[in-house]
């Protein structure tokens, strides 16, 4: 069960800002080293497929500049697989990816591709890096994630944050109540439990409360804060609201 909750920082749509114009800014190591100074306990980075916000070379600079820890986030693919292993990441978190999604939508299926999540696990594991799969709350995918061999699991709470954004509050507290139930699922089979798509400052609070959950993966929602408030008052504030659902 989790003490101290970590934050970690997803940087992915700062890069985003910087290739809408094609050039050299808003720089994502920049952004980084401003969340790893305002206390971010990590960074997250998502290199897709079709490169659409992150690119190998922020991946790059991100390994050698950053102090904090890198959570490399990568579709199971054999060409992410090879730059992972390569880079040795503190982290490599397992997310699904299709082309034509604006973001990553729902969880990973790992209950129907165990044996290919096994294979793909066990030489990051064997690297040392810390193997997470991203996965709605949903107690035989969990099963499925400790079978395959994944250390951390990382709870989708898109469709919590979306009801919640509409004022669907019985629809809200429902999927609160399964990714409460999975929390605690997930932390009895021994694996750690994180929790990220969607937070905001307005519901970050009950999933900030559960006592298993170990870290928060935040980034979309405070890069568009930091337009208002500066991406460093965004983080602290973030930790602050963090921190008091934890009292």
């Amino acid at each position: 069960m989790a003490t101290k909750q970590r934050l970690g920082i997803n940087i992915d749509h700062v890069a985003t800002l910087r290739n809408a114009r094609g050039g050299a800014y808003p720089d994502p190591l920049r952004a980084a080293l401003i969340a790893e100074a305002a206390g971010a306990d990590g960074i997250t980075a998502h290199l897709r497929e079709d490169r659409r916000h992150i690119r190998d070379a922020d991946i790059e600079a991100l390994m050698e500049g950053l102090t904090v820890p890198l959570n490399f986030e990568i579709a199971a693919t054999a060409e992410m697989h090879a730059i992972a292993l390569r880079l040795k990441p503190h982290a490599v978190c397992i997310v699904p990816e299709k082309r034509e999604e604006r973001t990553t939508e729902g969880g990973l299926e790992v209950l129907a591709d165990q044996d290919r999540l096994a294979d793909f696990i066990l030489p990051l594991s064997e690297a040392r890096c810390r193997v997470s799969l991203f996965v709605a709350a949903d107690e035989r995918q969990l099963e499925a994630c400790a079978r395959v061999g994944a250390e951390v699991v990382e709870l989708h709470t898109g469709a919590y944050c979306d009801f919640h954004a509409k004022g669907n509050a019985k629809a809200a507290s429902d999927e609160l109540e399964r990714i409460t139930r999975c929390a605690v699922f997930a932390d009895g089979l021994g694996l750690e439990v994180h929790a990220g798509h969607g937070l905001t400052f307005n519901n970050v609070a009950p999933i900030a409360a559960l006592p298993q959950v170990a870290e928060l993966n935040i980034g979309h929602f405070l890069v568009g804060e930091a337009v208002f408030m500066g991406f460093a008052h965004a983080i602290l504030e973030m930790r602050r609201l963090m921190q008091s659902a934890r009292v």
